[in-house]
Parts: structure tokens; C-alpha cells; sequence
């Protein structure tokens, strides 16, 4: 449970407010709003005194001198929304999301840490939680217990102390997400020690448990599982209720699910949504032009699920089942004053947006920039090495297919691939996965990323290591050469001339530019991709997962090719 931050002096401050001694300095009146717990629209009014509701109900305050009363008449109230399952480092950062999804109503995250723990030491990392935890925006945290890949120091990172490190902060509300699952059920006790160190903090454990059978819910769920946002299906979601999970339904640019899986809930009378949540997963920031967690409310709106059930999916639920409804998902007496003004309770998108008692929007404008945070512990991308015609030598006897914008297998690679360029007519490219340090390189073949893209170099990926694809390699080169000039970023080259450019400044992996304009960056990038022969959903994504090991079967990492399944080296990384 995250603490409350109120000190003494304040407190006593808020009790005068009550007895008329002091006035607040804000007043919503004639409020028609949500109570989570009555499961009703109340009409009454909501005092506020800077950051905390003092008082919500049917009474005015006794004191009103320099209080701000603002007339509710005619709108609809509601928490602020809460994103239960963030991945905040999508091309955009913490802050500029936040930024953006507060204009919309979502003004609570709880994010995935992984980004964070394994680009920069414990103590760095914490100065930057902790400027984050000074903004109007409310920001929670996971601890992951596994990096999803194969890193060569793996061991060195994920340690008891740096995990528990995490896990004593009161900002960190979970264990997980727990991709590396398996490991548990081949009998890893030093990850159930961990998920048992969770659960002596207080936290929550999120599994990732994709297609998991009755039997591997069942043996998680003894392991101390508590969620799941892997359903895809209306039987899976049964079957996580059945074994008594919480089920948070996904709606994300590779996994639309949310409009299917509710309709499926609504057809079926099932008696569900107060143990449901929603999540857009970490989608890519184009995913979210029309929308964050007000898209998944009016999804849910679509499907015909009643509104106060699909605000609580967005608000109440998440707070209740992280035990930190004393402070978030209640319209009551000392909660955060985090409330949305809506016209109706059928349109999410909110008119005005207060949090923490600031006006981020008021009346359909923006009335209030989250201020930018000093990202300099990131570092910059400062790579101290070049490549030569030597890297680029190609002479696997097989390669990565793309199955999907995720899912890989291993394919026999049938054409010359030693002559620095392959042909326009098939859609197998040059793959290199070369070490941010310049130690090692990983070379291979990716078939059915594209047909004609010439020369893509990335700093983008899940470990920050450099991604290099392109029939051409003195193309791939030059994109290289024009990535490293930059400082990180994704960089398409063609005829050795740069087409498309998207600076990534921050670490090499995230931009500082506002979600607004990093989702027309997103866009030509991916406009150009899909003009090359890319025809699968979301490049990016398949560029954060070609190393996460938490995915079948195939996957090229800081080790080598690595075989999933067998969880073996098939070819190993190469030394520079």
C-alpha cells in the first residue's frame, strides 16, 4: 500500500477545514459523481485543500473565504483513470506519456521497471523515480524478477538485493511481470524466494501466462500468482476467474482484444467486471492518437457494458485490488483530488482533468505541462566503435522467419548471402544484433520483415543493443553511421541517402520529444517500412521482442541464436 503523503501540519490544516476554521482553497458544488463503493452516481460537493479531498458529500463548507467554487452543474464526475500495466518506455518516456494521457483523463500509471534496471544502476534509477513522484501525476512501479532474454550477465543484475531494493520502495506496487515463469516450473527456487520476498513487502505478483492450460494456472496460482492480463479468449478469462485471478483484458496494438473479450462478457451475463481491469499494454505511441485508458472505457461502452462498470474497470477495480484505495478510484474523503469532468458518462474523453488538485485541463484546453525531468543519468548513446566490412559476413545455414509482428521460427536460408546484397524479389534481409560496447555480434538472416528496405539501423530494442536489417550492407553502414552521429535512434537509408530519421536521445532508447509529435515521427517510419515490404501490424514491437525469450521459438540475443524452447545456444555471438 502506498504511503499517504501528508504531513502532520497539514493534516491538522484539513481537520480545521472541517470545523470552519480554515477555508479550502477549492469547492466543486452540484456534483454528480461516482462512489466506487455504492456503486451509484451521488449528487452532493467535493471540498479540496491542495492536493486531498477533505470532504465529499451533501454538505457546503462553513468557511468559504478565498475558496475557489467551481459549479458542476450539468457534468459528470469520475476518478481519474488508472493504467494498471504500463510499459512506459514505447519510443516515448515516463513524462511525455504522462503528459499526453493526463489530457485524457489517465492520470495513474503503475510501470514496468525492466527499461530502468537494466540500462542503469539501482541508485540512478531512483533519482529518477523519485523526480517523477514530484509531478501532478501519480506513477507506481513493478520490480521484474527476469530480463525476458538472454543477457550475458543476467546473474549480475538480477540479484536479491537489487530486487529487494525495488520492492522496499512504497511506489512499487508488483512483482513482475513474470515472463520467466518457467523457470519455476523447472524448479528455479532462487525466483520463488523472490516472489516470496514480493509477497512479504505487500505486493501483488502479475504473471505473463499466454495459452497457459487449466493445470500451469493452477501451479502458478500456488506459486503466488495474483493476475493475468494474457486472456484472449472468453474461455480464458473463465478459467483465470475459475482459479482466482485478477483478469486485467488488454486492448494494444498488437493484441486488440478488449472489444471481443467484452462482448463475449456481456453476452454471456457474466457477473465478472467488478474483478476486472484494462490495459493497452505498452502500445506504440501511434496506437494511442484516439486515445489511452478513455479508448478502453469507450470500448467497453461499445460493447454494452453499463457505464459505471466500465469506469470502475478504468478506476475502482485497480485501486482496490493494489490496496490503494485510500489514496486513488474513490471520490470520497482523503483521496487525492484526481477527478475527470465528463459531459456524460457515455463520452470518457474528459472536458477538464484535476490531479493531485491541479488543473491539467479545464474546459477542452490544456491548462498545465507536466515539467520535463532531468533524464541525464540515462547517459547518452556514446558509441565508441565502427564497423567494418569484416562484421557483415553472413553464412548461417538458417535464419528468423516472422510469423507474426512477434512470434519467430528458425527457417533454411536458401539464397547467396555473401555477396553484400540480396534480391527485391524474396523478403529475406541481413540481421545483425551487434553489442552497444562493440564486444560481440550476432549475425543471421530475418525473413518476412520486409522485401525492399535497403539499410535500418535501430538503437531501439529490449536490451539497447543495435539492431541492423537491410539487403544492402553498405547501407546498413551508412544507417549505422547515422544512428551513432545521432545518439541513438532509427535511422532507414536507401541508395546511401537517410529516408526516414527518429532521434532517440534519452539512453539511445527513448525520445524527448511530446507524444504529439513522436506519433507523426512514428508514423512515416512506419509509412516507409510498409512501402519496403513490411506488412505485418507494428514494426516497433517487432523490433522490441526479435531478443525476448519469453516468446517462441527462436530469438537472436546478446548470447547468440538462441532455441527457445530447448533453451540452447544454436550459434553463438561472435567476438569483435
Amino acid at each position: 500500500m502506498p504511503e499517504p503523503s501528508w504531513k502532520i501540519s497539514q493534516i491538522r490544516q484539513q481537520i480545521a477545514i472541517i470545523d470552519g476554521k480554515e477555508a479550502p482553497n477549492l469547492v466543486i458544488k452540484n456534483a454528480r459523481y461516482l462512489h466506487g463503493v455504492y456503486k451509484q452516481w451521488i449528487q452532493g460537493n467535493i471540498w479540496i485543500d491542495k492536493d486531498r479531498i477533505i470532504y465529499a458529500g451533501s454538505k457546503m463548507p462553513p468557511n468559504t473565504a478565498a475558496t475557489e467554487i467551481v459549479d458542476a452543474e450539468g457534468q459528470t464526475i469520475v476518478p481519474g483513470y488508472i493504467e494498471p500495466h504500463v510499459h512506459p518506455f514505447q519510443l516515448y518516456n515516463p513524462q511525455s506519456f504522462a503528459d499526453y494521457a493526463a489530457q485524457l483523463g489517465t492520470t495513474t500509471f503503475l510501470s514496468d521497471n525492466l527499461m530502468l534496471f537494466l540500462a542503469i544502476k539501482n541508485k540512478k534509477a531512483f533519482t529518477i523515480l523519485d523526480q517523477l513522484k514530484q509531478l501532478p501525476f501519480s506513477f507506481y512501479w513493478w520490480a521484474r524478477f527476469d530480463s525476458q532474454t538472454e543477457l550475458e550477465n543476467e546473474h549480475d543484475l538480477f540479484t536479491t538485493k537489487a530486487i529487494n531494493d525495488w520492492l522496499e520502495r512504497t511506489d512499487v506496487m508488483l512483482g513482475g511481470e513474470l515472463t520467466g515463469w518457467p523457470r519455476l516450473l523447472a524448479g528455479d527456487d532462487q525466483m520463488l524466494y523472490w516472489l516470496k520476498l514480493a509477497k512479504a513487502h505487500g505486493k501483488k505478483i502479475e504473471a505473463h501466462l499466454p495459452g497457459a492450460s487449466e493445470r500451469t494456472l493452477a501451479r502458478m496460482k500456488l506459486f503466488g500468482a495474483d493476475g493475468d492480463h494474457e486472456s484472449m479468449t472468453i474461455e480464458e478469462v473463465e478459467n483465470r476467474i475459475l482459479h482466482g485471478y485478477a483478469v486485467t483484458l488488454r486492448h494494444s496494438s498488437i493484441r486488440p482484444d478488449l472489444p471481443i473479450l467484452l462482448k463475449d462478457i456481456v453476452e454471456k451475463k457474466l457477473n465478472i467486471f467488478d474483478h476486472l481491469m484494462m490495459t493497452t499494454d505498452g502500445a506504440t505511441p501511434s496506437f494511442h492518437r484516439d486515445g489511452v485508458m478513455d479508448k478502453c472505457i469507450q470500448v467497453a461502452l461499445d460493447a454494452g457494458v453499463a457505464p459505471i462498470d466500465a469506469y470502475q474497470m478504468a478506476s475502482y477495480n485497480v485501486a482496490r485490488y493494489y490496496n490503494m484505495s485510500n489514496l486513488h478510484g474513490l471520490i470520497a474523503t482523503g483521496r487525492y483530488a484526481t477527478l475527470n469532468f465528463l459531459e456524460n458518462e457515455f463520452n470518457p474523453v474528459p472536458v477538464s482533468v484535476l490531479s493531485k488538485g491541479v488543473w491539467l485541463k479545464r474546459d477542452n484546453k490544456k491548462a498545465f505541462t507536466l515539467p520535463s525531468i532531468d533524464w541525464s543519468a540515462m547517459g547518452t548513446l556514446d558509441l565508441k566503435f565502427d564497423l567494418s566490412d569484416d562484421d557483415f559476413q553472413f553464412s548461417m545455414p538458417f535464419g528468423i522467419q516472422l510469423v507474426n509482428d512477434v512470434i519467430t521460427k528458425p527457417y533454411s536460408v536458401s539464397v547467396h548471402t555473401n555477396e553484400g546484397k540480396l534480391h527485391t524479389d524474396h523478403d529475406e534481409c541481413y540481421l545483425m544484433l551487434v553489442d552497444k560496447n562493440g564486444k560481440w555480434r550476432v549475425n543471421t538472416l530475418l525473413k518476412g520483415f520486409a522485401t525492399h528496405l535497403q539499410g535500418f539501423a535501430s538503437s531501439y530494442s529490449s536490451t539497447g543493443d543495435i539492431i541492423l536489417i537491410g539487403k544492402n550492407t553498405k547501407d546498413m553502414l551508412i544507417a549505422f553511421n547515422e544512428m551513432k552521429k545521432m545518439k541513438g535512434g532509427i535511422v532507414i537509408v536507401e541508395n546511401g541517402r537517410v529516408l526516414e530519421s527518429l532521434p532517440l536521445s534519452i539512453g539511445g532508447g527513448l525520445s524527448t520529444e511530446p507524444v504529439e509529435v513522436l506519433i507523426e515521427q512514428e508514423l512515416a517510419l512506419k509509412k516507409a517500412l510498409q512501402e519496403r515490404g513490411y506488412h505485418l501490424g507494428d514494426a516497433i514491437y517487432t523490433l522490441l521482442f526479435l531478443q525476448s525469450t519469453h516468446l517462441p521459438y527462436i530469438r537472436i540475443t546478446q548470447r547468440g541464436i538462441f532455441d527457445v524452447m530447448k533453451k540452447t545456444v544454436l550459434f553463438p555471438s561472435v567476438m569483435r
